[in-house]
């Protein structure tokens, strides 16, 4: 049985494409097909897959500014042939779930978000755009938002990464989806017992990671934060920050797993699809303090493993640093390392394998094609 397996881009290590190393793991002989791939951004674990890319990767540009082609990204994705696949498993944020397959192929898509700047924030996205902009962006968008509504029809069966993303994907795109949470790598993030010195947040610094918050916050309070990662804010954050904030740019897995180890608690304020950086602090024992909403709901436990802020605003935040200092004591670093590891990459393996399984056995079933449901492998 052969396995085909899509991604949007490749452009950046993040979340999903932790979520892809994860499937190669499980599916090892399957090609990896995405719109852009920039082998120099990613780890060596990629160089040995099988990854096809779409005419866009020859557009000049095109793997490092990969958001100026949103238009085209339809089309592109739509001409990968598809047709010698018994199964496709797609991981999908924008555009990867619209692959064309046949009647003879199951299609499964693991949905980290529905397409974000086309739905949920697509005003937070144009906000800060010229009239002449905005007006361009609408355009294009109504016409994305077609085709990513309709395109979601395609798919035979859907994944969440969370279920604030579940709810998403009922909401935009009218189906039911199982829930299955990203791998954390719980074995490479662990607790340390080294001695407590700032508090850290980061990840890509982007608007509606709402670093900005943190910054600030940290700023009036006078506590020392050090921020990880780089982006597109990262010149107006350090123009915004003061004396008692440190930036360190982007740095490897080990630096990163140094940083959780000796933080005091890690600050996450965006509104998140899942969040997999407050995990890997937690599998170093760390508490978070996150904004109430998102999938930080469903894996920071209040109290327990860290705390929440209701607003996206300073002061909720700053108030919520205020508690957490107050409560810093009580939190058992066993407790919150227990918590992390339920979301380990052993379990995120074993999950996706019995649900592929499972799905892949059901849709040749029910669509006459009871010689062909022996196990994906």
């Amino acid at each position: 049985m052969k396995i085909a397996l899509v991604h949007d881009w490749l452009t950046n290590y993040g979340g999903a494409e932790k979520v892809i190393e994860s499937f190669h793991s499980v599916f090892p002989a399957a090609p990896v097909y995405t719109l852009f791939y920039d082998q120099n951004r990613l780890p060596d674990s990629f160089k040995v897959m099988d990854i096809r890319t779409s005419f866009l990767q020859k557009v000049p540009f095109g793997h490092k500014k990969h958001q100026w082609f949103l238009q085209f990204m339809p089309l592109a994705v739509e001409q990968f042939n598809l047709s010698e696949y018994d199964l496709v498993l797609s991981s999908s944020s924008c555009c990867a779930k619209g692959v064309i397959t046949g009647t003879g192929t199951c299609h499964i898509c693991y949905c980290n978000t529905p397409m974000r700047y086309a739905w949920d924030f697509y005003h937070e996205y144009t906000d800060k755009k010229g009239m002449l902009m905005r007006s361009y962006i609408a355009l294009q968008m109504n016409r994305i938002r077609q085709w990513d509504r309709v395109s979601a029809d395609r798919v035979d069966y859907f994944l969440a990464n969370s279920c604030h993303i579940a709810g998403r994907i009922k909401k935009h795109y009218r189906r039911d989806s199982n829930v299955i949470y990203p791998p954390v790598n719980t074995n490479f993030y662990h607790l340390n017992g080294d001695e407590k010195k700032f508090f850290l947040c980061g990840g890509r610094l982007v608007g509606y990671k709402r670093i900005d918050l943190a910054v600030e916050a940290f700023s009036r309070l006078k506590l020392p934060l050090w921020v990880v990662g780089d982006g597109e804010e990262y010149k107006n954050l350090k123009k915004m920050a003061g004396a008692c904030v440190k930036f360190l740019g982007k740095v490897e897995d080990t630096e990163l797993r140094s940083l959780y180890q000796q933080c005091r608690a890690f600050i996450f304020s965006g509104l998140e699809d899942f969040g997999i950086m407050p995990l890997e602090a937690q599998s170093c024992g760390r508490p978070v303090i996150a904004f109430g909403g998102g999938g930080a709901l469903e894996t920071v436990i209040e109290g327990q493993t860290g705390l929440f802020f209701e607003e996206q605003t300073v002061d909720s935040l700053m108030n919520a640093v205020k508690n957490f200092i107050k409560l810093e004591a009580g939190f058992s670093p066993k407790v919150i390392v227990a918590h992390a590891n339920h979301y380990s990459e052993k379990r995120f393996v074993l999950e996706i394998k019995e649900f592929v399984t499972q799905k892949y056995q059901e849709y040749f079933m029910k669509n006459g094609f009871a010689g062909r449901t022996s196990k994906p492998s």
